[in-house]
Formats: structure tokens, C-alpha cells, sequence
């Protein structure tokens, strides 16, 4: 039987969304935030623009990209780019775990275009990304959550296209460089990377895409909430801090944090080190153990923030469906009563297996600490299991 671990990860806070806070963090860190006042006073929204502000410099967002604060968290931001602004041309949209799938669903089920060419992959798979074709819209994902796959770079997306690239980059953003001259629409939510409060979203526009929004009108009708344009204008309130709906002004407070502690970490330079050094912290012990794997196949599109694992253990792949997803249940259960893991279980949609935030406000240290523990928890597990059916 595998020892017991006698130190445990500070921070036991390994899920994919929300994410963990950022280290040190506490609830004095809002002592400042602009509440029982309306977020059009001067003042709330100076710190709505501070938000915009401070996120184009940790990110290098080009200064003729507008960057704007949305409602309803990354699914928010995506679907009001889609309903916006898709219908002037043919669409590529790929979907290689949920949320991409739910964007070919949203295409093809709600929009109804009638040009659309769907790429799927398998869980831990990617699709051919030569088959997309630039002259066409194109909506992907930067990285996908659920299958801990990525887009390894910018490469097939070409700098002469006629279409617009829609980028649904809530797990991606924050981790990567991203080439923001290859993205025309980029999404994002507050709670992923840098373990901010849920409920906002962030979409950034080229100047393609405000061209697009302001030429062409979309043959559907939209709620208020996805409005960017007022007849042929772009409502440049929206990326000045004047929100469409109500923000809370406490979620704004803590991102203002947040981006603080980014800056201080070296702005995007210094989130990717941190990502990279807790993703290798995972995978030394990987390389190292023989009961799990990752579920990405190929290294150069495996995600270094959600970071998602299989079970390779005979005994474990010769149990059905219904007894992987137990096993997984039970570990996971046992590591959150031991408070040194939560949250660690993959998505209900992707097959049976664990999930770690790897993203930069985790520790790699915790990472190191949360390994033996996987380790101790798997052997309980099976070894409970195996007496149970005994």
C-alpha cells in the first residue's frame, strides 16, 4: 500500500473553473471596491476602463483592438460575436470536446446557417486544422477545457484572410502568447486563468471584426445584451467601461486585484513561466508512474492549464463505463475529505478521468504535493474496490 503523504498542497483549490485565487489572496483584497453606487458614476466607471486598460498591457492587445466588458461570463462574450456577426459568409467551426461542440451546436441548431462545415475530433484529439479554409469565418477554441487539448499555434490561420477568426480563448488567455494579429473576435471570462469571480466576460474586436459589425447586419433579431451597434456605429461606450448591463462591482474589484498581482508576476511573461513550471510539474510524474497518462496524445497540442489525465491501469480500462466513473468518484471524494484536492474530477461529457488546473495562480510546489497524494488515493481506491467485489 502506497504511504500516506504527510504534507498537503497549501492551496487545495485545483478546479478548471472557477479556478483557484491567486496566492495570497483574501477577502481585504476588495476593501476598496466602488459599491452601493451606480457603475456610471465617474467613478465606477473609471474602474470598469481600468479593468480594459490593465488587461491590453498584461496582454499586449494591439491599440486599435477595442476590448470590451460583456455579461454572462465567456459563453456571454462567444455567443454575442455569433449571433453579431456570423451569416455574412461560410463558417469552419470546430469542436474537439464540449464547449467547442457546443459552438457547432449554437451554429447549426440556433443561428441555422445554412453554409457551415463542422470539424470534430475525438476527446485527446485535435482536427486537421490544414482542412480550414481562412476565407471563410472560422470559430474554434483556444483551448479546450474539457479535453485538455489545444491549438498548438497560429500557423494555419492565414494573415491574407477574407474571413474573421472567432477564438473562444477563456482557458487559453493568461497562459499563451497569443497572435493577436491572427484572432478577429477573442473571448474570455474572468474566472479561468486568473481565478477572478464568475458572471463577466471579455471580448476583444480587430479592426476587421468592428468592420464587420458595423457593415454587415445580422438577418436575426438580437436581445439588447448582445447589441454592439447602434445603426451603423459601434457603441464605443462598451469599450470605455460603459457596460450593457449591470456589473458587480466587487467581481470588478477582484480582477482589478487580480491583474495587479499578473503585473507583478512580469505581466504575461511571468504567468506563462509560472503555467509552464506547474504543467512540468505534472508532467515529471507522468513520465514516471504507470497508472495514468494524459489524455492528449500528442505533446504538441496537449494543454499546459487544464491539464486532463486518463487511468491506464488495466484493472481500471477492464471496468465498465459505469465502474470507471465510480472509481474516479470515490478518488476524488477521498482526496476532498482529505482537503488536499478539490474539484479534480474530469467533465461529465469527457470519458472518465481527472482534471488539473495547471493555470498560473496554482503552485507548482502544490502540483509536486498533490502527486503523492494522487498516488496514495488511487492505490486506497482500488485496493477498496478490489476488496469490495472480493
Amino acid at each position: 500500500m502506497t504511504a500516506k503523504p504527510a504534507v498537503k498542497p497549501q492551496n487545495p483549490c485545483f478546479s478548471s473553473g472557477p479556478c483557484a485565487k491567486r496566492p495570497g489572496w483574501s477577502l481585504s483584497a476588495l476593501e476598496g471596491a466602488f459599491l452601493g453606487r451606480s457603475h456610471r458614476a465617474a467613478e465606477g466607471k473609471a474602474k470598469l476602463k481600468e479593468v480594459i486598460d490593465r488587461h491590453r498591457a498584461v496582454l499586449g492587445i494591439p491599440a486599435d483592438y477595442r476590448i470590451g466588458i460583456v455579461a454572462g461570463s465567456d459563453t456571454g462574450a462567444i455567443e454575442m460575436a455569433m449571433w453579431s456577426m456570423l451569416g455574412q459568409r461560410g463558417v469552419d467551426v470546430l469542436g474537439w470536446e464540449v464547449f467547442g461542440l457546443d459552438w457547432i451546436k449554437d451554429i447549426t441548431s440556433q443561428l441555422k446557417l445554412e453554409d457551415v462545415r463542422t470539424m470534430k475530433a475525438d476527446y485527446g484529439q485535435l482536427p486537421d486544422l490544414s482542412q480550414v479554409d481562412c476565407d471563410r469565418d472560422v470559430v474554434f477554441t483556444w483551448n479546450g477545457t474539457t479535453g485538455g487539448v489545444r491549438v498548438p499555434d497560429a500557423d494555419w490561420i492565414k494573415a491574407d484572410r477574407k474571413g474573421l477568426t472567432f477564438c473562444d480563448a477563456t482557458s487559453g488567455v493568461f497562459a499563451y502568447d497569443l497572435p493577436w494579429d491572427k484572432l478577429d473576435i477573442t473571448t474570455w471570462s474572468w474566472q479561468k486563468v486568473l481565478g477572478g469571480e464568475a458572471g463577466h466576460g471579455m471580448i476583444v474586436l480587430s479592426p476587421r471584426a468592428v468592420e464587420r459589425l458595423t457593415a454587415y447586419k445580422a438577418p436575426r433579431p438580437l436581445p439588447k445584451i448582445f447589441r454592439m451597434v447602434n445603426g451603423d456605429k459601434l457603441i464605443e461606450g462598451i469599450f470605455q467601461g460603459e457596460t450593457i448591463n449591470t456589473p458587480s462591482m466587487l467581481a470588478v474589484e477582484d480582477c482589478i486585484d487580480a491583474l495587479k498581482w499578473a503585473e507583478g508576476c512580469g505581466n504575461l511573461k511571468g504567468l506563462i513561466k509560472r503555467v509552464d513550471d506547474n504543467y512540468a510539474a505534472v508532467e515529471g510524474w507522468v513520465a514516471k508512474t504507470d497508472w495514468i497518462d494524459f489524455l492528449a496524445t500528442d505533446v504538441a497540442f496537449r494543454s499546459k492549464t487544464s491539464v486532463c489525465l486518463k487511468i491506464v491501469d488495466p484493472w481500471f480500462t477492464d471496468l465498465d463505463d459505469d465502474g470507471q466513473q465510480a472509481v474516479i468518484k470515490d478518488l476524488a471524494k477521498i482526496l476532498s475529505k482529505e482537503n488536499a484536492a478539490h474539484d479534480i474530477v474530469g467533465h461529465r461529457d469527457a470519458p472518465a478521468g481527472l482534471r488539473l488546473w495547471c493555470g498560473a495562480t496554482v503552485t507548482a510546489s502544490d502540483l509536486t504535493l498533490l502527486t503523492g497524494w494522487l498516488d496514495w488515493a488511487y492505490a486506497a481506491t482500488k485496493e477498496a474496490a478490489q476488496a469490495k467485489a472480493a
